[in-house]
């Protein structure tokens, strides 16, 4: 991986955390809650 790539990698898991933290806080949601999606390709 490149500087870039690790650079890029971690701003997408950073969206996923706030993500996951905003609905965390408005919803009373916890982690477990969510559906997760597990179908790849």
């Amino acid at each position: 991986m490149s500087g870039n790539d690790v650079t890029e990698s971690f701003k997408e898991h950073a969206e996923m955390f706030m993500m996951f933290s905003s609905l965390k806080l408005e919803g009373g949601a916890k982690m477990e809650e969510l559906p997760i999606v597990n179908e790849f390709p």
